[in-house]
């Protein structure tokens, strides 16, 4: 008996392609500026099903992953951390440089995705496709990360607020290819917590939040920062609602109050996972529990 098939996401092998292997970085940036319709790719996790469902079709794909001067995780005295672009998820939750230095990537890079995912696919690429339900751009807005690019014109920093622009769009110019990230050195002492809902474990956020609070020995709060994502088109830094924070000895009370006025903040996108009145609802509940998580939770800010 013959099957209909609706047609809606068909699996599909990808579209015909040529393969390029540069063995340098001087290689790769003149690749790019000589083929403006190139892609870079390295572990594939977003690009893969892209090419299948023919969402993209590049004539050029340029396979990034086998270059060492983009890979690796480096402290840089006085300046944090410098992690390559194709270094992958995986290799940074597991890092004692990092567990050390960023104590706070480890414990939320357990939200993404898959562990077979987190082997294969890289920061780089995960800020490159600039997915808003992704993790890694919110985790870089919180740290207040760098992009270091590269292009034959020459060599960039990029604030990560910068560098985002919009879904699935970055500020790259043609012929540009992220390098490294750089994160400033962390204060060992800050309370962290990260929260975020999702149908299932590993699958994209339907909305998150991500915050960092110091305190003073009176424990009042001197600096906070939250950051909410998968809730408009990029992640969000809410300035005004961490600044009500500073000050006051924080409590539950406090947290439900920023919770409500994160709500207020964002215009709430809506699309088939998620109303627009649902992701603001979790909005503020996000954001009182990673405030609770940073206050309260047996962690202390460290993983």
């Amino acid at each position: 008996m013959a099957v209909a098939h609706t047609g809606y996401f068909t699996p599909m092998k990808p579209p015909k392609f040529d393969m390029l292997r540069p063995e340098s970085l001087g290689q790769l940036v003149g690749i790019l500026d000589a083929d403006e319709d190139a892609r870079v790719i390295s572990g594939g996790q977003s690009l893969m099903p892209m090419l299948n469902f023919r969402i993209a079709n590049p004539p050029v794909l340029v396979d990034i992953s086998r270059l060492s001067e983009l890979r690796g995780i480096e402290l840089e005295p006085g300046s944090g951390l410098r992690i390559g672009a194709t270094t992958t998820h995986r290799e940074i939750e597991r890092s004692d440089l990092v567990k050390e230095h960023q104590p706070f990537l480890p414990y939320a890079l357990q939200f993404v995705a898959h562990v077979a995912i987190r082997n294969k696919g890289t920061i780089g690429g995960s800020l490159a496709h600039a997915d808003p339900s992704a993790e890694w751009p919110a985790l870089c807005l919180l740290c207040e990360a760098e992009v270091e690019t590269a292009s034959v014109r020459g060599c960039r920093r990029l604030r990560i607020d910068d560098f985002l622009v919009g879904t699935f769009a970055t500020n790259l110019e043609p012929g540009e290819v992220v390098v490294a990230i750089r994160f400033p050195a962390w204060n060992n002492q800050r309370l962290w917590g990260f929260q975020e809902v999702s149908r299932r474990h590993g699958d994209f956020a339907i909305a998150g939040a991500a915050v960092w609070l110091e305190r003073d020995a009176t424990s009042k709060v001197t600096a906070a920062r939250i950051v909410v994502f998968a809730v408009e088109d990029r992640p969000v830094a809410l300035h005004e609602v961490a600044e009500s924070l500073v000050g006051k000895v924080p409590d539950e009370r406090h947290f439900a109050e920023a919770g409500r006025l994160a709500a207020s903040t964002l215009t709430a996108r809506g699309d088939l996972h998620a109303s627009a009145e649902y992701r603001s609802e979790l909005v503020e509940v996000m954001v009182e529990r990673a405030l609770c998580q940073a206050v309260y939770s047996i962690h202390k800010g460290k993983s």
